[in-house]
């Protein structure tokens, strides 16, 4: 009988150790996967400041396109009329000639 409560301890000893091997290593793990998730999240907040300053860019983008476009429209607007000034120059000087 004796034996057989030695055999037993000995089992119980055999997956306590077990049982704490594994503990140790599912510790190392966790403390590499909590290194793995503070780079992932330094990541993260890289990538969402990136994301912010091209929203930022795309609103400035679309606001510079809205300013070019009405600049363009008002140098097509002066070349018409500096067009329409230099024909009635042009038609007073021919008028002052014929004088």
């Amino acid at each position: 009988m004796g034996e057989n409560v030695e055999d037993s301890f000995k089992l119980l000893e055999d997956k306590v150790q077990r049982a704490a091997q594994r503990l140790k290593e599912l510790s190392a793990e966790a403390q590499s996967l909590r290194g793995e998730l503070a780079q992932a999240r330094g990541r993260a907040e890289k990538a969402e400041r990136a994301l912010g300053e091209a929203e930022g860019r795309k609103g400035r983008d679309a606001e510079e396109a809205r300013r070019a476009d009405a600049l363009a429209a008002e140098v097509k607007t002066l070349r018409r009329e500096r067009e329409e000034i230099r024909e009635r120059v042009e038609k007073l000087i021919g008028l002052l000639e014929s004088l």
